[in-house]
């Protein structure tokens, strides 16, 4: 038996070297090398490689030869309905067969509950729930918390990767959840349970195993101090879809995004409330983010915005108020702060208002980040009433991104936006100038188009 062989790895890039180094000279990272045992079977090829065992670490999925793409007959897949709108939504409609789903999100944010859920949801169907953190009663203990009565739900607390799939092989469930991919090892990699090594090869045996056998997997996997999923790199791109399941702590609500999605879009956003019996849907996020006590109260406009083919209004709720040092504040919570030092550049030199000596907060209720451009009127439209502290009319709402010529650009599906404004009761809408005459029917709110941001501010303030 040949010595084992030590190695460091990148945690970021997956590059290799043959001692500790401190930044890697592939991506240019800090402190993210570790070290890895390689046995020697492995090292030569002869061993698991990207599928498996073969000459070179690389076997053939099934007698695979070369065809002309017009031979190729590509039929619509039948998804897996999940009986969750929201996770449905996020995933392009529906799990598909033989598909590989990441689940990340930061440690009691939800994760565990919304995989369990959504299997006791699916009551008519076979799963399997396979964890390597909580044991059976646990685990039954959880259920009866979600008031789940899946009478075809199977449950097993192990971490061995062989025993697990040796179980689903031969259950053959429609839907596998593995809780979580840093808990799992392989008994083929002499590395300890969690590590790089033992990361990637459990990763690239499940995938093998659900493309052969047909099975769609979900495995959850944890999140460094840094945020971004722990883990090699690779990971990531080994998957078929990378869901982040985000939301602050104190707030209840949660937010399902799509990172990578081979079978969908990847603009999609689920949006969850956290309760004592399990993770509910919202199904009108616009009543949630909008609050009902905002008569008379400055530094506050609402602004129509979209994720994915989702209209909602949210608040925007700006603070502006002296300076207490020398140097100004600017702080952000839920919307980019870069963005922010632009916008009010723009506010300065294209509006006239100095704000250099003024500390600047900008909030989105509801915990909720926003990253969709067409936001930008009413953040600024809340700092300007938060600054001459005006309350803004709270019939209102906006929508357009703002160009650095302090011009208000087009933003897309338009009319979906003054729909959701209709539909919760507002007067008047404010929209950029060139997309009134491409509206193709008329609404009962008011549309007014303005193409200036100095023009949209003389119609908000005007008494």
């Amino acid at each position: 038996m040949a010595k084992p062989k030590i190695t460091y790895i990148c945690s970021n890039c997956g590059a290799k070297a043959p001692q500790m180094l401190g930044r890697c000279p592939v991506c240019g990272e800090w402190g993210t090398y570790e070290e890895e045992v390689e046995d020697a079977y492995t090292a030569s090829g002869t061993g698991s490689g990207l599928f498996g065992s073969g000459s070179k670490g690389i076997r053939a999925r099934g007698n695979s030869v070369p065809q002309k793409i017009q031979e190729i007959v590509a039929s619509e897949e039948m998804r897996i309905d999940m009986h969750n709108g929201e996770l449905n939504r996020v995933l392009g409609g529906g799990l598909v067969p033989g598909s590989l789903v990441l689940l990340g999100g930061e440690p009691g944010i939800g994760k565990s509950t919304l995989a369990l859920q959504v299997l006791l949801q699916m009551g008519e169907r076979k799963t399997f729930y396979a964890s390597g953190e909580e044991s059976e009663r646990q685990l039954k203990l959880r259920a009866e918390r979600l008031a789940g009565k899946a009478d075809n739900l199977y449950i097993m607390s192990e971490t061995s990767l062989e025993r697990i799939l040796g179980y689903v092989k031969e259950l053959q469930p429609e839907v596998v959840v593995i809780d979580s991919i840093q808990t799992i090892g392989s008994e083929g990699v002499e590395a300890s349970i969690g590590s790089l090594s033992q990361v990637r090869e459990c990763a690239t045996r499940i995938l093998q195993f659900a493309k052969e056998q047909n099975i769609p997997f979900f495995i959850i996997g944890h999140i460094n101090k840094e945020g971004s999923l722990a883990g090699p790199k690779v990971l990531e791109h080994i998957v078929d879809t990378v869901l982040q399941f985000e939301g602050d702590q104190h707030y209840m609500y949660r937010m399902l995004r799509s990172q990578k999605n081979r079978f969908g879009s990847t603009s999609e956003l689920g949006i969850y409330e956290m309760r004592h019996d399990g993770l509910r849907e919202v199904t009108n996020p616009s009543e949630m983010l909008l609050s009902t006590s905002r008569e008379g109260l400055s530094g506050i406009a609402i602004a129509a915005a979209v994720e994915g083919v989702r209209p909602f209004l949210i608040e925007v709720q700006a603070l502006v108020s002296s300076a207490a040092y020398g140097t100004p504040q600017r702080s952000c919570t839920g919307f980019d702060s870069r963005r922010l030092n632009m916008l009010l550049a723009v506010l300065e030199k294209r509006v006239g208002f100095k704000l250099l000596q003024k500390d600047v907060f900008l909030n989105i209720a509801g915990g909720l980040r926003v990253n969709d451009p067409a936001i930008d009127l009413a953040v600024l439209a809340a700092v300007l009433s938060s600054n001459m502290d005006i309350a803004l009319d709270a019939d209102t709402c906006l929508t357009g991104e703002v160009g650095l010529a302090g011009e208000i650009r087009p933003v897309n599906r338009i009319e979906q936006r003054i729909q959701e404004a209709e539909k919760l009761g507002f007067r008047r809408i404010i929209i950029p100038e060139q997309q009134q005459q491409g509206l193709s029917k008329r609404f009962r709110i008011e549309v007014v188009a303005v193409g200036k941001v100095a023009d949209a501010f003389r119609l908000l303030i005007q008494k």
